[in-house]
């Protein structure tokens, strides 16, 4: 009875095999399983016998040697005649499945950055994978790649720490620093040894996320199920895999489909407003509204946040210059999740259409509410956030930064200029260099002393006794002089008397990035970007980045930043298109061309005439920790906060 079964498998099997063939060839994929061998013709020493293995199925792409690959497709469907020995040997093997007997001698096989490669056991293999079987037991021997800095290989020697720790083989990671962020999003320090509870409820709770996960079209993205998972924990608790049922888990994770696809590629910046204005026709058939409900959501209050004051400011230009178009409400003190979250279902029952997150600690309440109201259109002030859901936005501020060093290295007495810097995150090394460059363009002797307010410490007392004289200091949040006049912020100079004489700063018009986006959703233009992560990082060409200047700044120099300022707005003006060489001597560019927006946004190295250096994460002041775990320079190598439990 077995055997006439295993006939029929085999015959299912191959049936299967020439059609996955078929598909491969359609898509100009290889149509046989790999080859370690080829891959790595020596393998010598770099082996260590792991032992008994439950091998996850699915990582089971090929064979030790060619001797064997054309009797199976790479998912080891078989694809020899029915009759050949072959055949007959996995007819056996089947039957003995079917039976009480089973398959029960384990494969051998070779692993190589997590996959697994076989040298006995092929057809046991097929069989096996034939009837859908999750894991098959097999002795391994681990073939060690050499150290580099490649990422793959980076994220597989944490890959066997994590094992070492846990026992589990189902997570392999490409990406550097996703072990640790899955570590954190369980509660489980790096390193701590799991219990065989822990173990088995992972493996569970996994799977069912990966069943749901490949049920809804997983396997035909460039996205591990893994990676999958980190973007889940992202908003939910892993504690509801164990709590959903399989059509919960199924439309929470549809919900989340856009941006597992958007996760795939890079963030798409957008340094320029787009306002392209459509054609009545075009008007009439599209779903551009005619009215909007728009919220902002702030921490805090304007009462004791500058921040909030220069957001609030952009909120009344907004009413002004949209007038009976726009409904807007403001909510203050989402000081934590807890609140954040509160307020933004707030927002969401009152009507808004659009809701704007002031500050990036409030990026993944942002995220979570824009999960679960999927028709509301959500954006945070941040940069680089991979998620369709949310855009994010922030200014290009080196721009600002450019003018105000110019005006620094005409001013500066000793040739020493100083320089506070905020946080060590995405923007401020070109807002750090872009002010080196413009001091060296009027003083060509200027070295700028780099501090930072996030560090332990008084600056400017430091500078004063080092006899600095000219200091930049923190953005003004708005474009009046008030804030400059009080000292504190913008660029400013002591004099002989020691009183502090402000000159510029850059600042942020927030009212004009709020304006551009609502025009632009009133046009209909936010649809072309749906499904994509979408990052607009524009500058003084939009009117969000400007420049004020105080009414103490000797006449030619204002002459000089209003030149400045006039060229950067008509893209005359490349603060970075010259030669450039970092600290450490190497050449970032000869001055030929212009740095792009991507290596703009992400610089992490300083120039050469700044003294000083990017502070490592441990040596940051706590307050100032959660904005660098969001946005910091270095966020993919900072451990996560530990959250939940197993």
């Amino acid at each position: 009875m077995y055997m006439i079964q295993a006939r029929e498998e085999y015959a299912a099997a191959l049936k299967a095999g020439q059609r996955e063939v078929r598909e491969l060839r359609a898509r100009g994929h290889g149509t046989r399983p790999a080859v370690l061998d080829d891959l790595l013709p020596e393998i010598g020493e770099t082996t260590v016998e792991v032992g008994l293995v439950e091998i996850p199925a699915d990582r089971i792409v090929g064979t030790k040697s060619a001797g064997r690959i054309t009797a199976f497709t790479p998912g080891f469907l078989p694809l020899l005649d029915p009759e050949s020995e072959f055949a007959h040997k996995w007819v056996g093997l089947c039957a003995a499945h079917l039976s009480d007997e089973g398959i029960r001698e384990p494969i051998v096989c070779f692993e190589y950055l997590g996959s697994f490669y076989v040298q006995e056991g092929n057809k046991r293999v097929s069989v096996l994978r034939h009837f859908g079987a999750p894991k098959i037991p097999g002795y391994v021997y681990r073939v060690m790649p050499q150290p580099s800095e490649d990422p793959k290989v980076r994220a597989y020697y944490e890959f066997l720490d994590f094992y070492n720790a846990t026992g589990i083989y189902d997570i392999q990671f490409h990406q550097p620093g996703d072990y640790a962020k899955l570590l954190a999003h369980l509660g489980k320090e790096p390193g701590e040894q799991w219990t065989e509870r822990e173990q088995k409820t992972f493996r569970a709770y996994y799977q069912y996320f990966r069943d749901a996960f490949y049920a809804l079209g997983g396997g035909a993205l460039e996205l591990l199920p893994e990676e999958g998972l980190l973007l889940w924990l992202r908003v939910y608790p892993f504690q509801d895999l164990g709590k959903l049922s399989a059509t919960e888990l199924k439309k929470a994770m549809y919900a989340l489909k856009d941006n597992l696809l958007s996760v795939e590629e890079p963030v798409k910046l957008e340094t320029e407003p787009v306002e392209q204005k459509q054609n009545l026709l075009t008007k009439l058939i599209s779903a551009a509204p005619e009215h909007l409900h728009v919220a902002f959501v702030h921490p805090r209050d304007p009462s004791i946040s500058t921040w909030i004051i220069g957001h609030e400011e952009g909120v009344q230009h907004l009413k002004e210059v949209m007038g009976h178009r726009v409904t807007v409400r403001s909510y203050f003190h989402a000081d934590t999740p807890e609140e954040a979250e509160a307020l933004l279902d707030r927002a969401v029952e009152k009507g808004a259409d659009v809701v704007f997150t002031t500050t990036p600690q409030l990026s993944r309440a942002t995220l979570k509410a824009a999960v679960k109201h999927p028709r509301v259109k959500f954006l945070n002030c941040s940069v680089d956030a991979p998620y369709s859901s949310v855009r994010t936005y922030y200014g290009r501020v080196f721009e600002g930064k450019f003018i105000t060093g110019a005006i620094a290295g005409a001013l500066s007495d000793n040739d020493s200029i100083g320089y506070i810097g905020s946080y060590p995150i995405f923007g401020v090394p070109a807002a750090i260099n872009a002010f080196a460059l413009g001091a060296q363009m009027t003083n060509p002797r200027a070295k700028i002393q780099l501090r930072w307010s996030c560090l332990p410490g008084n600056p400017v007392e430091e500078f004063r006794r080092q006899n600095i004289h000219v200091i930049s200091n923190r953005d003004v949040p708005t474009p009046d002089q008030f804030h400059l006049e009080g000292g504190g912020y913008g660029t400013y100079l002591f004099d002989e008397k020691g009183v502090l004489v402000p000159m510029a700063s850059p600042c942020w018009v927030w009212g004009k990035f709020y304006e551009h986006v609502i025009r632009s959703i009133f046009e209909g233009n936010w649809e072309q970007d749906k499904s994509r992560a979408v990052n607009y990082w524009w500058g003084m060409d939009s009117g969000v980045i400007d420049v004020t200047l105080s009414e103490h700044l000797p006449e030619g120099l204002h002459a000089l930043a209003d030149i400045l300022r006039e060229g950067l707005r008509a893209g005359r003006l490349d603060p970075f298109r010259r030669r450039l060489v970092a600290q450490d001597g190497t050449v970032i560019s000869d001055g030929s061309r212009s740095l792009t927006t991507n290596e703009l946004l992400h610089m992490d190295w300083l120039c050469e005439n700044v003294e000083g250096s990017i502070p490592p994460f441990d040596s940051i002041l706590p307050y100032s920790q959660a904005m660098v775990r969001e946005l910091g320079v270095y966020r993919d190598t900072i451990p996560m906060e530990k959250e939940g439990h197993l």
